[in-house]
């Protein structure tokens, strides 16, 4: 309901500015400002207390005697101020003015009014119920001056036309404050990674790097931050990593639940991997967001084999080529390999001749270093 007394445009605007807070909490403050202002009111207070306490804490105030907003906090319960408890037992949206509960005369003979409201001037208070939960109950509460008349009609209606987005922007808040505490956790997990870990967009952009990402990017190796972007010192595959980021991007089945892997150091450099993996939609994705790869660099030695589908990857090799390359570099010999593989020694030195170019390797004994040289950074399916 619009309160055109107050004007629409006031009203709206204070609304605006609640919901701005959901992503700007220290606006609170200006927003109680904005509604003391609007109702010619003393000050406005919001708070939040437990469902099975009597008091509440002030999330945000307009400005007023601090010291006295923490007497008022820490020396009167619900029960102890005027009209507040009928405000909180009450309905939700629903304005409480304390002199529409009992005459100015039994206010004015209260504890309360005697000890606090009247050294300061003060007259009543209106309350408004926004948020009542199992847990927790939000109110909203403006006092007004001792030479200011009495709450009206059309400043409650003023008041409960704010509630409902208070509510809204409250339970925003809380869930945004969920989805930070999960991110933080998520993010400490990988910052304890001892494998380089690096949370990029779809096109590349590094939206976090855990801390030995960052190491490899101080050392300029094998991955590079530049602009704000993911790149490798090997320009032979800088098209191809954004190439698998953005299949991530688009969930590409082509991946599989395991990923990519691209070789990503440059020549004459230790080995090193990069391996893509899209973030599947679930709780690590809507963590992360926007994040929707996840690129593990892997630099470590692994004495298990790789994968023949992450060699054929890595090197381009053919589903033969790469059997070939598992068996050499498992340190078979070329008639073992052979005989394994159920080829003729023809055939497998012709697959050798191949993979040798592919790999810029030149001996059998350097295909075992590779092989030997690369780890992957996830368990294998099963394991």
């Amino acid at each position: 309901m619009v309160v055109e007394g107050l004007g629409a445009e006031v009203l709206y605007s204070i609304i605006s500015d609640i919901y701005d807070c959901v992503l700007n909490p220290e606006g609170w403050a200006g927003v109680m400002t904005r509604i003391t202002k609007a109702l010619n009111a003393a000050y406005t207070t919001i708070a939040l207390a437990s469902a099975a306490d009597n008091r509440g804490r002030f999330i945000a105030q307009s400005p007023w005697d601090p010291v006295q907003m923490l007497a008022l906090q820490e020396d009167y319960d619900f029960d102890g101020i005027p009209g507040l408890k009928a405000a909180v037992v009450g309905d939700i949206d629903t304005p409480v003015a304390t002199l529409s509960l009992m005459s100015e005369a039994e206010l004015q003979q209260t504890p309360f009014f005697q000890n606090w409201a009247k050294p300061q001037g003060l007259r009543e208070a209106c309350v408004t119920k926004f948020v009542h939960t199992p847990d927790r109950i939000g109110l909203l509460s403006c006092t007004t001056r001792a030479s200011r008349g009495v709450i009206s009609v059309e400043d409650q209606r003023f008041l409960a036309s704010l509630s409902p987005h208070l509510r809204r922007a409250s339970l925003i808040g809380d869930l945004l404050d969920q989805a930070r505490v999960t991110t933080n956790v998520y993010r400490q997990a990988l910052d304890y990674l001892a494998v380089p870990v690096v949370l990029t967009g779809a096109n590349g952009a590094i939206l976090h790097a855990n801390g030995a990402a960052e190491q490899m990017f101080s050392v300029q190796g094998p991955i590079l931050s530049r602009n704000g972007l993911l790149q490798v010192q090997n320009p032979a595959v800088a098209n191809a990593l954004l190439e698998a980021i953005a299949s991530a991007a688009n969930a590409d089945a082509s991946l599989g639940s395991r990923g990519i892997g691209l070789p990503i150091s440059a020549l004459g450099q230790p080995p090193a991997v990069a391996y893509v993996l899209p973030l599947t939609q679930g709780t690590a994705r809507a963590a992360f967001q926007p994040a929707c790869a996840a690129v593990f660099v892997s630099t470590t030695t692994s004495s298990s084999p790789l994968p023949e589908a992450v060699l054929a990857t890595l090197f381009d090799l053919t589903p033969a080529e790469a059997r070939v390359l598992l068996r050499i570099g498992s340190g078979l010999s070329a008639s073992k390999s052979a005989l394994s593989l159920g080829i003729g020694e023809n055939t497998l030195k012709t697959h050798l001749n191949r993979i040798f170019a592919k790999t810029g390797t030149r001996r059998q004994a350097d295909l075992v270093k590779l092989v030997s040289d690369m780890g992957v950074p996830l368990a294998a399916p099963g394991s």
